[in-house]
């Protein structure tokens, strides 16, 4: 009687969240994957393998505070993607501790169960000692693979003892993914490319592991990625996954056109998979997303039109339309050149000097790097020159936010917002988009988008412009705040049926699917195998 009990509530609770779902969407999903179908599909894809995420930077933070230890949701479009995707599977999800607090609350190996008040799954903490080894390893990750990968002009930082870092650190994860484990059989997603020779570490100790390495930024042509001194050491570590996944279909076909150059292995293109030393590793694209509904549902909340006139008032907007820009204070995100495209749209159109305004929340990031310290100078620079030029003391043109904003937080600004602009150099995919277009409930916004970001390819309906050239993007920028009505709705009505249609759960829900169906799981049932 228990079990039907329980059955019967999961089913009601399962109709509620599809009911919430349509009423947030709207007519733009249908059937949307939700948590429960998540769930349901992993416990029938993996059978009793248990799921471990790995990702360098934790979901939730604990911080000290004057009034106590505080729960902080970690910024970021990845983090609360794959925490909703924690949730519905109940992972174990590794990850480093770095906030004050993150001890405290842990038991004597690292554990602690997460999201408070709501406990679905247990997240494991690592520490990065001596803190010598840690900030090389940032550095690595930071100054080498991250400017490597996505070839902006920056130069990468080829260092051997912080390549040397970089492979610790991958073992110290590794040991905890094991320890995490035990002998149980387990499916291990690893995530991005702070953790490429994780993989290896884990096949030498537990070669029955399955092992799906997500790439989430993108990944370089051939001839960029031959001047990487270690290339041999990290193609070997992510061809010991049996899956690699990226977000769009040319940065997958660069890996493979990678591997063919550097290392003696057969590439099956009909299959999109590479074979050497008698392994296979498939390479799959899936393009991820954000949680559609549940940042809809939050748009829908009361809460969160006050919050956008508290917004209005405090920075004393008046009627004025409102641009923004959501990003980590990076040079791949192409601030500068929204600033100066921004710049030379007021210049050419005087008409709207005081009827729109800019907002810039622009998160501190890696501020241990010159390259970012100088970006936010130049950033801080081009404010105040903007605002000399046309704004005033009782209304800038641009306000600029550089202040960590929650989940929470963001939604009133996306709410306000008539015209996002996302102008990015270059983006593995960019959520900031998706967001934004999820959060547009009323179908009363407009995005600007560059063609550099994997979200160009599925959000067509955007208004997009290259970051690379100013007067294209101050055009795009001018269009999208003048755009009638009815066609801001059209545009934004068929975007959100994108992103209504591929959220984080079918995004998940595919990568444990192609697992299962490729036989990369053991202990898994087979397709067709009944249970």
């Amino acid at each position: 009687m228990g079990t039907a009990k329980t059955d019967v509530a999961r089913r009601v609770r399962q109709a509620l969240t599809r009911m919430a779902n349509r009423q947030a969407l709207g007519s733009e999903v249908s059937d949307q994957t939700t948590s429960d179908d998540l769930a349901r599909a992993a416990r029938g894809y993996l059978g009793d393998a248990q799921i471990l995420i790995a990702s360098n930077r934790e979901p939730y933070q604990h911080v000290q505070t004057p009034s106590g230890i505080e729960v902080v949701r970690s910024p970021g479009g990845l983090a609360s993607a794959l925490d909703s995707v924690a949730r519905a599977t109940g992972a174990t999800w590794i990850a480093q501790g770095a906030a004050d607090a993150d001890r405290l609350v842990c038991d004597e190996e690292g554990r602690v169960r997460v999201p408070p008040g709501n406990e679905r799954y247990t997240l494991k903490r690592l520490w990065l000692e001596p803190e010598t080894r840690a900030l090389e390893y940032r550095r690595f990750c930071n100054g080498c693979l991250w400017p490597l990968c996505h070839i902006v002009y920056v130069r990468p930082h080829f260092v051997a003892p912080r390549w040397r870092a970089y492979q610790e650190v991958n073992e110290q994860f590794a040991e905890a993914i094991l320890s995490s484990l035990g002998a149980r059989p387990g499916l291990v997603l690893l995530q991005d490319y702070h953790l490429g020779l994780c993989a290896s570490a884990l096949r030498a100790r537990r070669p029955d592991l399955s092992i799906v390495m997500f790439w989430h930024i993108p990944w370089p042509n051939r001839e960029v990625f031959r001047t990487f001194p270690w290339r041999r050491e990290l193609l070997e570590g992510l061809l010991a996954c049996d899956l690699v996944g990226f977000h769009i279909q040319y940065h997958a076909t660069n890996f493979l056109d990678t591997v063919a150059q550097e290392l003696e292995s057969h590439i099956d293109h009909e299959r999109f998979a590479i074979r050497r030393r008698g392994r296979k590793t498939f390479v799959r694209t899936y393009p991820i997303s954000p949680d559609a509904a549940e940042i809809s549902l939050a748009a829908s909340e009361p809460w969160a039109a006050r919050g956008a006139e508290q917004v209005r008032e405090q920075l004393r907007l008046g009627d004025a339309q409102v641009v923004l820009g959501v990003d980590r204070l990076d040079y791949t995100k192409g601030i500068p050149e929204r600033i100066a495209a921004y710049e030379h749209l007021l210049e050419n159109h005087p008409e709207l000097r005081g009827r729109v305004a800019f907002i810039q929340i622009a998160v501190p990031s890696r501020v241990d790097l010159p390259e970012y310290q100088s970006l936010a100078v130049t950033v801080e620079e081009l404010t105040a020159r903007l605002n000399r030029r046309f704004g005033s003391a009782d209304r800038p043109a641009i306000h600029l936010i550089t202040r960590n904003l929650g989940f929470r937080d963001l939604i009133p600004y996306y709410v306000l917002a008539d015209v996002a602009v996302v102008s990015a150099l270059h983006d593995g995919m960019n959520l900031v988009a998706k967001e934004y277009v999820a959060a547009k409930v009323q179908l009363d916004g407009a995005l600007v988008l560059s063609p550099f970001t994997g979200a160009a390819r599925e959000l067509d309906q955007a208004i997009q412009a290259s970051p690379y050239d100013t007067e294209a993007l101050a055009a795009a920028i001018g269009r999208a705040l003048t755009l009638d009505t009815a066609e801001r709705a059209r545009r934004m009505r068929a975007m959100r049926e994108v992103v209504a249609g591929q959220n984080i759960y079918d995004w998940a829900r595919k990568i444990l699917r192609d697992a299962r169906r490729l036989h990369l799981v053991s202990g898994a049932p087979r397709p067709g195998a009944s249970r």
